[in-house]
């Protein structure tokens, strides 16, 4: 494997020089599309550049602003005296951002790209505003929702701009510089969140949103020419698929609700819990048939889902790393800095395996290699995981967030590069839409999924914890409440402390056994993935209302 100032060098070439490689192979995504267009290679390399830098630091910001929260979320917790919000902050965040990501990747379609980027963006800096001047959790909540609507559709118009400037082979260079930025955000995120939180105030994790997405804002205004189709704002919104999005949204709100509040709030019994959670599948079973039957326009294709190889390509990812500084926290001690400092073996290993994978896929045109690496040494490094206790070793802790860094690396672009193989031109937005989605959702709901396992272990040992430490702490530091209190270990006596940390790091072995079992599942649906070519010939898709009917009619194959 190249170091790093190899992958750097390669990026840094590929963007001088996107299109210095031509071939005539052909792919099953290859589709001759209406003329019209603009071709990337009439763009100057200062201008692929810039367009390039202002759509990293979108893509940075989103990913900061989730990530900052896991060092600053305690401190928030404390400031507002909600046991809740240490859960809420970040879940609202990641609801929003799942549910919202297939309706932006159809507006894209009917007013084009860039406008819909900029209305992403401009959400974003008003949730940043929102949460930056909150003066209750109720209002800080609400803004990371409007927050996390605005870093749906920053995220997934990211990558659909890149896989429109790009053909399908280089544009795995492209997705792996912004795997860079999406690694690299998430190992300064918790270390800016712990500088805040202690030097200045937990409020400028959000103010240093305000300057960065205005200037993102205003170079993708100025520089992003992909074309702006004509579309009347009226003709515009009739076209939209309203009831899709609103069931969609509906079905992962309440899914995820359910798991939130299953075991935890409510008993799994509980008649509140069985109805979100058949709520959520009635929703769900709407939306499926709404997209096959009534929708003019799906926000997601039901074509998408036919080839078992594009439903095997969503289901390579999991996000690991979000309980990782509890972990240093809670059992090491870690102040709310150093523990974002312990992360930053995992995301620079992330952030060079990701990077080298888009090169590797440029030069050779092979992304199931990476993929198959990537999900073995992905569930691999979850199971070292569960080996984290109270007597591991810094040597132990290195080397496991190197292996799962190894393994999570190429899963950031090698499965949409496959999927995308098999979409054609016409579906790129959905189908990279679909992919995204399925992304967050599973970002979503593995941490959702492993607060409501730890909680439930913590809870399982409050018998035991207030029998050895006294009802008070034992309260603290039980079910719901136990990640908001992690810093009340280190005030314990030593004796104690041994007693709080052994169950953390039980609890936290525990919510490791889900993630590598999740990952066994993405491991085995990567061998269902099949091969296809990767073209280099590229033109640019058609947004806009009239290609949208084209498309329905079927005329724009």
């Amino acid at each position: 494997m190249m170091d790093a100032k190899d992958a750097t060098e390669e990026i840094l070439t590929t963007i001088a020089n996107p299109y210095e490689e031509k071939s005539q192979e052909m792919t099953v995504a290859s589709t001759a599309l209406p003329t019209g267009q603009v071709e990337s290679h009439d763009r100057s390399k200062t201008r692929i550049t810039v367009i390039m830098a202002a759509l990293c630091l979108s893509a940075f910001l989103t990913v900061l602003d989730f990530m900052i929260m896991t060092t600053a979320i305690p401190t928030i917790s404390e400031h507002f005296n909600s046991s809740a919000g240490y859960t809420w902050v970040g879940s609202a965040y990641l609801l929003a951002n799942a549910a919202s990501t297939p309706t932006w990747g159809k507006l894209s379609d009917i007013w084009g790209r860039k406008s819909i980027i900029l209305v992403a963006t401009a959400v974003f800096f008003i949730g940043s505003l929102i949460c930056g001047i909150s003066t209750s959790i109720l209002m800080l909540v609400s803004g990371r929702a409007v927050q996390g609507a605005g870093g749906g559709g920053l995220i997934i118009l990211v990558n659909i701009c890149i896989s429109d400037l790009f053909s399908v082979r280089n544009r795995a260079a492209y997705f792996g510089l912004i795997a860079i930025v999406w690694a690299v955000a998430g190992a300064i995120g918790p270390l800016l969140g712990g500088l805040f939180t202690q030097l200045l105030s937990w409020r400028w994790c959000f103010y240093i949103n305000l300057p960065c997405s205005a200037l993102s804002f205003f170079v993708i205004l100025f520089s992003l020419d992909l074309k702006v189709p004509e579309t009347p704002l009226v003709a515009g919104l009739k076209a939209i698929d309203w009831l899709g999005g609103i069931t969609i949204t509906g079905a992962t709100l309440m899914l995820l609700l359910s798991l939130e509040f299953g075991g935890v709030i409510f008993p799994w019994t509980s008649p509140k819990v069985i109805c979100v959670i058949t709520f959520g599948l009635v929703t769900g079973a709407l939306f499926f048939l709404n997209e096959a039957k009534l929708a003019r326009y799906p926000i997601m294709p039901l074509r998408l889902f036919k080839h078992r190889s594009n439903i095997a390509a969503l289901l390579t990812y999991i996000s690991g790393s979000y309980y990782l500084p509890l972990y240093f926290q809670a059992v090491h001690g870690a102040s709310p800095v150093r523990s974002g400092i312990y992360l930053l073996p995992y995301a620079v290993v992330l952030s060079l395996t990701s990077a080298c994978t888009g090169i590797f896929i440029r030069k050779t045109g092979r992304y199931l290699e990476p993929i198959w690496f990537g999900t073995i040494l992905m569930t691999l490094g979850f199971g070292l995981f569960i080996d984290l206790d109270v007597n591991t070793t810094w040597v132990k802790i290195v080397l496991f967030q190197i292996v799962a860094g190894l393994g999570v690396g190429p899963n950031f672009q090698a499965p949409l590069i496959a999927l995308q193989t098999l979409v054609s031109a016409k579906d790129n937005a959905s189908g990279t839409s679909a992919f995204i989605f399925t992304r967050n959702l599973a970002s979503s709901i593995s941490v959702v999924l492993g607060g409501v396992v730890f909680q439930n272990c913590m809870e399982l040992r409050s018998a035991q914890l207030s029998k050895e430490l006294g009802p008070g702490i034992a309260a603290q530091l039980s079910g719901r409440h136990a990640a908001s209190n992690a810093m009340v270990v280190q005030s314990l006596e030593l004796a104690q402390r041994d007693v709080a940390r052994t169950a953390f790091s039980e609890s936290l072995g525990m919510l490791w056994v889900l993630y590598a079992s999740v990952a066994v599942v993405g491991m085995v649906a990567s061998g269902f993935i099949s091969r296809q070519t990767l073209c280099k010939e590229h033109e640019e898709p058609v947004t806009g209302l009239e290609y949208e009917e084209a498309k329905r009619e079927g005329f724009a194959e």
